[in-house]
């Protein structure tokens, strides 16, 4: 009798859901609720993109999505923090382009290297960025602002998001098939910090994502002269893309996309990855999106995602190079 009832014990305990560190059954993640960090301050295109997914993430995972913005270094304060997190799916990363592709050139010292330390589940949005400068400046056109920077050399500067910001890159091609040069300010924090000195009259030029232009532009205080997209943005829809100006090589755009801690498991990756793709199909989310001159995409797989990654870092380390880009 006694080896029944042993053997309906253990029978029972093996039935059992396994418990993790947490004390969550397997399988069902999430069971509390998730950190997202932003490696860039409230205001930029990043939080712009996370805060209109947040809700519809929450609602897709039943628990709240908590958005933790931790600006500095460029993005790597907050890629740091993601690949030293516990890899179970409860502190996600929203990287991009700069943190993530760019930043291991512009920072070769840097300890974390997110093709080794993070896992790519899926690109979640792609942006387009803009060139907008100051109201008062009395030109109108990107031809206008050319001849007007030509005819003041050392005279304007323009702000960035940081030295290995994409939008900062991309302004240092501009100026050199331009022939022109802006002494260049990175300011703290992602586009919200250039967009607040644009306004200002502290600089005189900045490139970021429309997100951080749109509202400004339409109350004229200050000026979008072009778009670096392959198309024409409906948030701005008289503004020529660069392409059409005679500047083909300004049609690279800067990409959103989350990633996880390496080791966090399989089932975590696959849940955060069909999720992301249900929330970035959903009307609500691109209406908000394309409102600001985004666009939802998500990739085919992690897999997909992974070697998109690769390719984007090989890519920008040939511009870094190119330009002579350096952190400052």
């Amino acid at each position: 009798m006694k080896a029944l009832v042993w053997l309906a014990i253990a029978l029972t305990v093996c039935a059992l859901p396994a418990i993790d560190g947490h004390g969550q059954a397997a399988g069902e993640y999430p069971a509390r609720p998730v950190r997202m960090l932003i490696p860039f301050a409230p205001g930029g295109a990043s939080d712009f993109v996370g805060r209109i997914a947040q809700p519809k993430l929450s609602e897709e995972l039943g628990q709240q999505i908590v958005i933790d913005n931790r600006a500095g270094a460029a993005g790597n304060i907050a890629v740091d923090l993601v690949a030293h997190a516990a890899p179970d799916g409860y502190t996600i990363l929203l990287g991009n382009i700069g943190a993530i592709a760019i930043n291991p050139s512009i920072f070769p010292r840097f300890p974390i290297n997110p093709l080794r330390d993070l896992v790519s589940v899926t690109m979640i949005a792609d942006l387009p960025g803009a060139l907008a400068i100051n109201a008062s400046l009395p030109v109108a056109t990107v031809k206008e602002f050319i001849d007007y920077a030509k005819a003041r050399p050392g005279a304007l500067n323009f702000g960035s998001a940081g030295a290995s910001s994409s939008t900062r890159l991309m302004m240092e091609v501009f100026m050199s098939a331009a022939g022109i040069k802006l002494l260049h300010i990175p300011y703290k924090g992602g586009a919200g910090g250039a967009t607040t000195a644009l306004l200002s009259g502290e600089i005189s030029a900045s490139m970021a994502s429309p997100a951080s232009f749109v509202p400004h532009a339409k109350t004229g205080r200050l000026k979008v002269l072009g778009i670096v997209a392959s198309s024409r943005i409906a948030a701005l829809p008289d503004v020529p893309t660069f392409a059409e100006l005679g500047y083909p090589e300004l049609t690279v755009a800067s990409w959103q996309g989350i990633y996880v801690p390496v080791a966090t498991p399989r089932p975590v990756i696959n849940r955060l990855f069909a999720v992301v793709r249900k929330v970035m199909a959903d009307p609500w989310v691109g209406e908000r999106l394309a409102a600001g001159g985004a666009q939802p995409i998500t990739s085919e797989s992690p897999e997909a995602f992974a070697r998109f990654t690769r390719s984007q870092t090989e890519f920008w380390a040939r511009v870094v190079k190119q330009t002579g880009a350096a952190a400052e």
